[in-house]
């Protein structure tokens, strides 16, 4: 069997930098000790998620690449011998930022950088305030541990992101993410809400044939905004097979590191006798480059 370990940081995060990080190099260093081999931090792990208001001040929080962060995770990279794949708030520019993701080799160098595509603009994820979308397309960044195909939180939505990565030839999908609930739904629309981010990306695995790993933020984050309620992280951190099955999730409420292992071998099974990508009708798909097909 072609084996991968990988190992998911589930935490939740304060205005406390140093704490924040500080927790991430110790599931990183939990996760290798159990046999990770790849290491996959949430979305936006060094401050709190800033996005529930719009405020300039909020922009001192970007950094450059390279820059701290990517100092301190090279470093454990290189130490740890593994690979890791962590996200950040990039400044490029003044005026000009990204949701970044950054991953590093085994040897503490950047292997490659994918910058969040789909930018959501809704109550307490006022995104657009913050990120310019990427720019970077849709492309697997290689390392050893084979070709990743990375993408951020809200590009989960979409169908079309995952299966070009998988046309550019990603072996696995990788979603670091910051979701949760406002407080104030009910039970009912929670377990909806959250029941439709784990069925979507199980989708992606199913119709691409490719194991997903999705790791998102837990804990209570109150809102700047006094009329806000906030927002709950969910958890639930997962690993889902390449026909969706799920090889483990983590709590809902719990900071937790979770390792699993990969078979990456199944993929080329499973597309053998579910051949998708063999099926595609791509020249009745023209429509899809169209915002909406009016009557």
């Amino acid at each position: 069997m072609n084996e991968l370990t990988v190992g998911l940081v589930q935490q939740s995060c304060s205005a406390d930098r140093q704490n924040n990080l500080e927790k991430s190099v110790a599931g990183i260093r939990q996760a290798v000790s159990q046999g990770a081999q790849l290491v996959v931090l949430q979305e936006l792990h060094t401050s709190l998620y800033f996005c529930q208001t719009e405020d300039t001040d909020c922009f001192d929080l970007a950094e450059t690449i390279p820059g701290p962060s990517t100092d301190l995770f090279g470093q454990i990279a290189r130490e740890l011998n593994v690979v890791i794949v962590t996200s950040l708030f990039e400044r490029r520019a003044a005026g000009l930022y990204h949701n970044t993701a950054v991953v590093f080799e085994k040897d503490g160098t950047i292997a490659g950088r994918y910058r969040k595509m789909h930018i959501p603009d809704d109550p307490g994820y006022y995104e657009k305030f913050y990120f310019t979308p990427g720019d970077l397309g849709f492309t697997p960044i290689t390392t050893s541990l084979g070709k990743l195909g990375v993408l951020v939180c809200w590009d989960q939505w979409y169908p079309e992101a995952a299966r070009l990565m998988a046309m550019a030839g990603a072996e696995m999908l990788i979603y670091p993410t910051a979701i949760g609930w406002d407080p104030r739904d009910d039970d009912a629309e929670r377990q909806r809400q959250r029941d439709a981010w784990v069925t979507i990306q199980r989708a992606h695995a199913v119709a691409n044939g490719l194991p997903v790993i999705a790791v998102n933020r837990t804990g209570f984050e109150s809102s700047p905004d006094p009329q806000a309620a906030g927002s709950q992280f969910w958890g639930k951190s997962f690993v889902a097979g390449s026909q969706g099955e799920i090889l483990a999730q983590a709590s809902e409420d719990k900071e937790e590191t979770l390792v699993v292992t990969i078979d990456r071998g199944r993929s080329e099974q499973v597309r053998r006798i579910w051949p998708f990508l063999r099926d595609r009708r791509i020249d009745d798909y023209g429509g899809l480059v169209k915002r909406f097909l009016d009557k």
